[in-house]
C-alpha cells in the first residue's frame, strides 16, 4: 500500500494504481473523457490534467501512477488552468448542434463545458467536417462530434474482442472509422453508444424518439439469455422509448448485449395481441376477456370429462417468469394432468427423475474470471451467452485456458487452446477419450460404471490436449452449453462431463439457454418422471387440449413445422401471446393477449440460481393482462385451490419462500444412474443446428433493427470443403436438404469450422422449420 495526498486529504491505495483511481477513492471528481474502468488507459484528451508536487507541469491522473508520499491537486489554479486551457482544444471544432443532438441533457461534454469552457471561442478559422460513417442498423454516426477519446476502438478490440474501428490520419484529421466497406458486427456494440462521451454515437432505432430529461427511467431484468443482466427502461407517455444497462458487476457490469438493449423495439410491433381473439365457425373474432377465460376454461373442463386429464398439455417458454411458469404447471396439474414442460427446444429426456435438482452454472458469475481452465461442451458461445463470453475473453487475457468441444467452431474472439471439431454423434466418445487421459493422468479412481466404456474408449491427441490442460488447472470447470442440452444423447453428455469434472476436481455447470432455464425447474414446471409428457412426447402423437405460454411451436421447439401438424388435430388449443402469428391463426383456437416483460411483473431466476424480481414500467397495450393474472382467473374458475392467490408477492412466496431466495439444495447438476450411449459416429451427413442470437424468442424476433443485422441474416447451410469435395458441389449452390420430417431449399458455402460429414444449418427460423429436429442424419441434393 502507498501513501497519497490529494487535495489535503491522506489516503492509501494499492501500488499500481493511477491518481485518477485514488481520487475516486477520497470522492474528488477529476474532469475525463477518454478514461473509463473497465478500458485500458489511452491518455489522449488531456482532460484530466492535475498539479503534481515537484512535476513541472500538469500530469494525466488516469495515467500517472502512484508514488509513496505523493502530493496532488485536483482543483489547483495550475490545474484548473490546464483543464480549461484542454477545454478549449476540444471545443474548437465541435459543432454548436446541441439543440437537436440526442445526447442532450446527457453528454459529458455539455457537463463539463459549462465548468470548464469560455464564454466565446477564439477560434477563427475554418472548422473540419467530417463524413458519417455507416455503423449498421444499430448505432447512428454524426463523427463531426467526435472528440477522438477512442473509447469505442478500445471497447471493441478489448472487450468485444473484434477490432472494427480504428482512428486512421493525424493532427486534426484524425477520424475514427470502422474498416473499409465494413460496418459493426459484434453482438455487444450498442456499448459504443454508452461509452461515447458526446454525441458522435447515439442509436439508431432511438434517434430523435425523446430528449433524455423527458422520459422517466424504471429498472427491470433482461428476459432473454441465462445471465438476467439489469436493465434501465426509459419511457414516455407509456412507451419504451430506450433500454440502457443498469450496472451490477456480479452480472453484466456495465455493458448490455444488443438482444437486451433494442429487443425492445418488438413491444410496438404490428404483430402486438391487443384484444382477446376466438375462432368461431374457422374464422377469428375479438371478444372480451370474460367470454375467452370462459372459453378457455369450458373447454378445458370439457376434454377432462370426455378424454381424462391426462389429455391435457401445456408447453411454456422459458422466456415466461418464475410465476407464469408456476401457474400454468399448477393449473395443469390441479386438473389431474403432469403434462406441462419448459425445456422445448431439448430431445433427450432420459435423465428426468435422475436428477439431484435444477441444472445451474455452479459457481457465481462473478468468480469466472477466477477460473485458469475452462472446458466447453457443445455450445455457440459467444453468440449464446454474450456477455458471459466477455467475461471469458477478459480471463483469457489473465491466463485462462479455454478447451472446447463442439461439431461446429465460430470464432469466439478469444484464443481456444483445444479445439476439437467432431460430429453430433461423435461428442460422446470424444467426452470418454477425455475423461479416459484425465484418468491416466491423475490417476484419479473413476465411477465403476464407467469401466466398460472406459476400455474401449479411443485415445486421440486432441482428446488427451484436453485432459491435461484441465488436469494442469487449480481452478477449473467444465461447462455445458446450449446445443449439448439439445443434443440427441444430451444425458450421456451430461453423465460423461460430470465425472470428467469430479476426475478433474473442476466445477461442474449448465449455462442454460433462456432467462428461466433454472426457474422452470423451481417452479416444477416439468414432468414427473412416469406421470407426465415430457415436451417431445406432447408435440409426437396429439393430445386434446394444449396450453401454449410464450412460444411459437414452429420456432422455439425442436419438433419444428411438425409441431404444427400435431397442433392442429387437438380439439382446443389455447395460446397466451403477447403476439399473434400467422402460423398460431391456423392451429390455435382462442389467442389471450398476455403482456410482455416490461408490462408485467415476475422473477426470472439466472444461470447462477439468483432471483431477480421485477416490475412493470409501463400499462399493458390495449387489453393485454399479465400472464400470472389471467392463468390464476382461469384457475380461480375451474375451481383449483392450487391457484387461489392474492397477489404476484403470494405466488413468489410459493415457489421462493418468505425470503425470496432460491434454496441451494434446490440446485443440483449431478445425475445418477444414466445409461450411456457410446454409438459409433454415423456415415451419413448430420445436422448441426445453432440458433441465432436474433431468434432466439418471440420478442427478439420481433426487433425490426436486430432483424437488419448480420447475424439475422437468411440461414445458409455451412459444410467443410473436405464435405462440398465429399457431396460433389461446389460452394454456392441452391440445394436441397432433406431430413426423416421434411426438406428445405438453401444457399450451400463453405465453412471450415464445421466438422466433416456435417452440415450447419440454423433452427428457429420459418425457412428451416420443415426440417423439424434439430440433431440427426440429412441429406443433401442440387436444386
Amino acid at each position: 500500500m502507498l501513501e497519497i495526498e490529494i487535495d489535503g486529504k491522506q489516503l492509501q491505495v494499492p501500488d499500481g494504481s493511477t491518481v485518477m483511481e485514488a481520487a475516486t477513492q477520497v470522492g474528488a471528481y477529476v474532469p475525463h473523457f477518454c478514461y473509463h474502468k473497465k478500458l485500458s488507459i489511452a491518455a489522449n484528451c488531456r482532460m484530466c490534467l492535475v498539479q503534481v508536487e515537484k512535476a513541472p507541469k500538469p500530469l494525466p491522473a488516469c495515467a500517472t501512477p502512484v508514488t509513496n508520499g505523493m502530493k496532488v491537486w485536483t482543483h489547483s489554479e495550475q490545474a484548473v488552468k490546464a483543464q480549461k486551457g484542454v477545454m478549449e482544444f476540444l471545443l474548437i471544432n465541435h459543432p454548436l448542434d446541441c439543440p437537436i443532438c440526442d445526447q442532450g441533457g446527457e453528454c459529458q461534454l455539455q457537463d463539463l463545458s459549462v465548468g470548464y469552457g469560455g464564454v466565446q471561442s477564439r477560434y477563427e478559422e475554418e472548422k473540419r467536417v467530417v463524413s458519417n460513417k455507416d455503423l449498421g442498423p444499430l448505432v447512428s454516426t454524426d463523427m463531426t462530434r467526435c472528440i477522438n477519446c477512442t473509447r469505442c476502438v478500445r471497447f471493441t478490440t478489448e472487450i468485444a474482442g473484434l477490432m472494427e474501428l480504428g482512428q486512421a490520419f493525424r493532427g486534426e484529421h484524425a477520424e475514427i472509422m470502422p474498416f473499409v466497406e465494413k460496418t459493426i458486427e459484434t453482438e455487444l456494440s450498442g456499448n459504443i453508444i454508452d461509452l461515447c462521451p458526446v454525441g458522435a454515437l447515439t442509436s439508431k432505432p432511438f434517434r430523435f424518439g425523446a430528449r433524455a430529461w423527458e422520459m422517466s427511467r424504471r429498472k427491470s431484468v433482461s428476459p432473454h439469455d441465462s445471465l438476467g443482466s439489469n436493465l434501465v427502461v426509459q419511457i414516455k407517455n407509456d412507451q419504451v422509448k430506450r433500454v440502457l444497462p443498469l450496472e451490477n458487476e456480479e452480472l453484466n457490469e456495465c455493458w448490455l448485449s444488443d438482444k437486451d438493449r433494442f429487443s425492445y423495439e418488438a413491444l410496438a410491433s404490428e404483430e402486438r395481441l391487443t384484444r382477446p381473439m376466438i375462432k368461431q365457425g374457422g374464422q377469428w373474432t375479438e371478444a372480451d376477456w370474460a367470454t375467452a377465460l370462459e372459453y378457455v376454461a369450458n373447454g378445458l373442463k370439457s376434454v377432462t370429462a370426455e378424454h381424462g386429464a391426462a389429455s391435457i398439455g401445456a408447453l411454456a417458454s422459458p422466456h415466461s417468469t418464475l410465476e407464469e411458469l408456476y401457474l400454468t404447471q399448477a393449473v395443469v396439474r390441479g386438473l389431474g394432468s403432469g403434462n406441462v414442460d419448459f425445456r422445448l427446444r431439448q430431445s433427450d429426456f432420459s435423465a428426468d427423475g435422475k436428477r439431484e435438482g435444477a441444472p445451474w452454472l455452479g459457481m457465481p458469475v462473478s468468480k469466472i474470471g477466477s477460473l485458469d481452465r475452462l472446458f466447453v461442451i457443445g455450445s455457440f458461445f459467444r453468440k449464446d451467452h454474450p456477455l458471459i463470453a466477455q467475461r471469458i475473453r477478459q480471463a483469457a487475457k489473465r491466463g485462462l485456458k479455454v478447451s472446447a468441444l463442439n461439431p461446429a467452431f465460430d470464432d469466439w474472439q478469444l484464443p481456444v487452446v483445444n479445439a476439437l471439431n467432431v460430429r453430433p454423434s461423435a461428442m460422446a466418445s470424444s467426452l470418454l477419450a477425455v475423461l479416459k487421459g484425465l484418468v491416466e493422468i491423475s490417476g484419479e479412481a473413476y465411477d465403476g460404471e464407467y469401466a466398460a466404456a472406459l476400455a474401449g474408449a479411443s485415445s486421440e491427441p486432441a482428446a488427451r490436449a484436453i485432459a491435461e490442460s484441465i488436469a494442469s488447472g487449480r481452478r477449473s470447470a467444465v461447462w455445458l452449453g446450449n446445443l449439448a442440452v439439445q443434443h440427441q444423447d444430451a444425458a450421456t453428455l451430461h453423465a460423461l462431463a460430470q465425472e470428467i469434472a469430479r476426475v478433474a476436481k473442476a466445477t461442474f455447470g449448465v449455462v442454460g439457454e433462456a432467462a428461466n432455464s433454472v426457474g422452470g425447474y423451481i417452479a416444477n414446471a416439468v414432468p414427473v418422471a412416469g406421470k407426465g409428457l415430457n415436451a417431445a412426447q406432447m408435440l409426437a402423437s396429439p393430445l386434446k387440449a394444449y396450453l401454449l405460454l410464450n412460444l411459437e411451436p414452429e420456432l422455439d421447439t425442436a419438433a419444428g413445422s411438425s409441431a404444427l401438424r400435431t397442433l392442429g388435430k387437438a380439439e382446443m388449443v389455447a395460446v397466451f401471446s403477447a403476439f399473434k402469428s400467422a402460423a398460431a391463426l391456423e392451429y390455435a383456437d382462442v389467442i389471450l393477449p398476455v403482456a410482455p416483460f416490461t408490462e408485467t411483473a415476475g422473477t426470472y431466476v439466472n444461470c447462477e440460481g439468483r432471483a431477480q424480481s421485477f416490475y412493470p414500467v409501463v400499462k399493458p397495450r390495449g387489453e393485454a393482462r399479465p400472464g400470472w393474472k389471467v392463468l390464476k382467473v382461469i384457475g380461480d374458475m375451474l375451481g383449483l385451490e392450487s391457484c387461489s392467490v392474492d397477489s404476484i408477492e403470494d405466488v413468489r412466496k410459493r415457489v421462493l419462500g418468505a425470503d425470496g431466495f432460491v434454496e441451494p439444495a434446490k440446485l443440483g447438476n449431478a445425475v445418477h444412474g444414466v445409461e450411456l450411449k457410446i454409438a459409433p459416429a454415423s456415415v451419413r451427413l448430420e445436422r448441426v443446428a445453432d440458433v441465432p442470437i436474433y431468434f432466439a424468442d418471440p420478442i427478439a424476433r420481433r426487433s425490426a433493427a436486430l432483424q437488419q443485422t448480420t447475424d439475422a441474416a437468411e440461414p445458409k447451410a455451412r459444410v467443410s470443403k473436405a464435405t462440398l469435395a465429399q457431396i460433389g458441389i461446389d460452394s454456392g449452390a441452391r440445394v436441397k436438404l432433406v431430413s426423416s420430417e421434411g426438406s428445405v431449399v438453401v444457399t450451400l458455402i463453405e465453412d471450415e469450422g464445421v466438422a466433416g460429414g456435417c452440415v450447419r444449418l440454423a433452427a428457429a427460423h420459418v425457412l428451416t422449420a420443415p426440417l423439424g429436429a434439430l440433431n440427426g442424419e440429412v441429406s443433401v441434393e442440387r436444386v
